[in-house]
């Protein structure tokens, strides 16, 4: 795997993780949503991640020549957002009679999040979003002494 590819791979998780957090955001400010456009209260949304092999942009076509001039046959392996799957459970039943979307019995169906639990989540979501922005740094170093060393 070159210094490029590893960029990828690292891109890749940053975008996953992007699309974690906002998931994540989305679950926090509909948390005490009780009525959709599709009906009845918010869904809590959960992104599922599948690995998949990396494509490097910069170095592509050369990566390519070396692999077939030298038989190397590793591949980088990067993260994608396979799906965003949506609660099915019940929701939570709360009594209360003068609310809006009450119903016939005075409860009112609320999303079943837990707040703490997604905030925690979105924490892990920021902390490896910046795992890799630190990962693209050094490589970035990397790739800049080397070239460096090209030159001197």
């Amino acid at each position: 795997m070159n210094l490029f590819e590893t960029l990828s791979v690292s891109a890749s998780g940053m975008s996953a993780q992007r699309r974690r957090a906002t998931a994540l955001v989305e679950n926090l400010t509909n948390s005490e949503t009780t009525r959709t456009p599709e009906g009845g209260p918010y869904r809590r949304k959960d992104v599922v991640f599948q690995s998949e092999p990396a494509h490097s942009p910069f170095s592509g076509i050369f990566q390519n020549e070396l692999n077939q001039s030298f038989g190397r046959g590793e591949a980088a392996v990067g993260v994608s957002v396979s799906e965003v799957v949506e609660d099915t459970r019940e929701p939570d039943r709360r009594y209360i009679p003068g609310h809006p979307d009450a119903d016939s019995k005075g409860y009112v169906a609320f999303p079943r999040l837990n707040p703490a639990e997604d905030m925690v989540d979105l924490m892990g979501a920021s902390r490896n979003y910046s795992a890799n922005v630190a990962a693209m740094s050094a490589i970035k170093d990397m790739i800049n002494r080397s070239i460096d060393l090209v030159r001197g």
